[in-house]
């Protein structure tokens, strides 16, 4: 959510904002319903003064036995009355449409998030690991023999339809396992706070995660109104709406394992083989609540927690700064790790780590006490994949396959996986 003192003192910076991610100007529409409202709002408050004070003299008419004015007094004060309510809901109305505009207009990028279009837009910022060159063609991960039989496109579809996917036995595990080693290694390295959250959660807390109202279709509702999560982003980060948290307390980090599930709305066509792009997926997430001075530093560190996984499962990734145009609609900046897939010869995204800035804490009230005292002010939330269950199970096994179509698993993954560290050809662990 916008602050929309920031867009009165300076229209023309919001405007050139959304014109970074390539929106029209709106600051004159924006400004125009706050006028009206605040318009609406003054006037409310005089005709409340108003029949204030000719409540008050009703008194003493009464008392002086004047019969006229006290009747014209009464009859007053009921059209003063009147005028007020019908005022307040005006303004009412006019701070819910002023509200939904807001609501429904992109964060502001950072200074330093590059210009562009789309993802060929993006700039590299980092590169780990060189990919393995193999003496046969490489197989994208439902191809690998000793995978194929584990990854049963058929019977998900036959039970839920597309975009599903029954994992079976070793491969089964070793996405558990990969689960297992990034939550262990968030707590037990990199400081974070394991939480078992929620799937299912209320309007407020997508609204507050900046899911809603514009993007209710890539999610999915439940006949009662409860929403199942896009990722657990949003139980973890409204965990603190309307809070008002002491400095010290900052920064709060958290991990969750949860299912997801997206619709995938606009997404016709894309990625429809293997299990890229699923409806239900696992994942782990990273949030951060911050003091705003930390939040950039705060986001580096995420995204090196992020990073480190891979470099121990060994698997080769670059790291991406996204453009304007590429970035998401609550970012204020975005770092994407594309793990390096052989089977399709190409980075794929793994994780996305963003700081939204007070964008979110605006639209959740989450604040923080100043140590120095003075009133409260808002946090800055980040957010980030630590990592993507099903794409990093993608990676392990198409970086790990063999000639003989069985799959070398990583080092990292043998206390998960009772020391065995190869997917044989015909689909077990050995």
């Amino acid at each position: 959510m916008h602050d929309i003192r920031a867009i009165r003192e300076n229209p023309a910076a919001f405007d050139a904002a959304l014109a970074r991610r390539g929106d029209a100007a709106v600051s004159s529409e924006v400004l125009a319903l706050d006028e009206a409202r605040r318009a609406k709002i003054q006037a409310a408050e005089e005709a409340q003064a108003a029949q204030n004070k000719a409540a008050k003299a009703i008194g003493a008419a009464k008392a002086k036995g004047d019969e006229e004015e006290f009747e014209r007094l009464r009859s007053e004060v009921a059209g003063k009355k009147a005028e007020v309510a019908a005022l307040q809901t005006e303004a009412k109305e006019l701070d819910a449409k002023l509200t939904d505009m807001l609501a429904r207009l992109p964060n502001n990028p950072a200074e330093d998030v590059p210009d562009g279009a789309d993802e060929d837009d993006n700039v590299e910022v980092n590169r780990w690991g060189t990919p393995a060159e193999f003496d046969f063609t490489a197989k994208e991960h439902f191809e690998i023999t000793g995978v194929a039989t584990a990854m049963d496109f058929e019977t998900a579809a036959k039970v839920s339809g597309s975009r599903f996917v029954f994992l079976k036995g070793a491969v089964a595990r070793i996405h558990r396992a990969l689960a297992q080693f990034m939550i262990d290694t968030h707590v037990d390295e990199n400081g974070l706070t394991e939480v078992n959250s929620p799937v299912l959660v209320r309007d407020e807390a997508m609204y507050g995660t900046d899911k809603l109202p514009k993007f209710g279709e890539d999610s999915y509702q439940t006949t009662n109104g409860w929403w199942l999560v896009p990722t657990s982003e949003v139980p973890l980060t409204y965990s603190v709406a309307e809070d008002v948290l002491d400095a010290s307390a900052l920064p709060i980090r958290m991990t969750s394992h949860t299912l997801c599930f997206r619709s995938e709305a606009g997404s016709a066509g894309r990625d429809t083989s293997g299990m890229l792009r699923q409806h239900q997926f696992e994942k782990v997430e990273m949030v951060s609540v911050t003091h705003p001075d930390e939040s950039d530093a705060e986001q580096k560190r995420m995204l090196r927690c992020a990073e480190g996984l891979l470099e121990k499962l060994g698997v080769p990734y670059r790291t991406v700064i996204l453009c304007t145009g590429d970035m998401g609609f609550g970012a204020r900046r975005t770092y994407d790790i594309e793990a390096w897939l052989p089977g399709q010869n190409a980075y794929r995204e793994i994780s996305s780590v963003s700081t939204t800035g007070d964008f979110q804490a605006r639209r959740m009230n989450a604040r923080f006490r100043p140590e120095g005292g003075g009133k409260p002010e808002f946090v800055h939330t980040l957010n980030g994949s630590g990592l993507a269950v099903g794409r990093c199970l993608i990676a392990v096994l198409e970086n790990g396959q063999q000639a003989d179509g069985s799959v070398k698993l990583p080092e990292a993954l043998a206390p998960y996986l009772g020391g065995k560290l190869t997917l044989t050809a015909e689909g077990a662990l050995a």
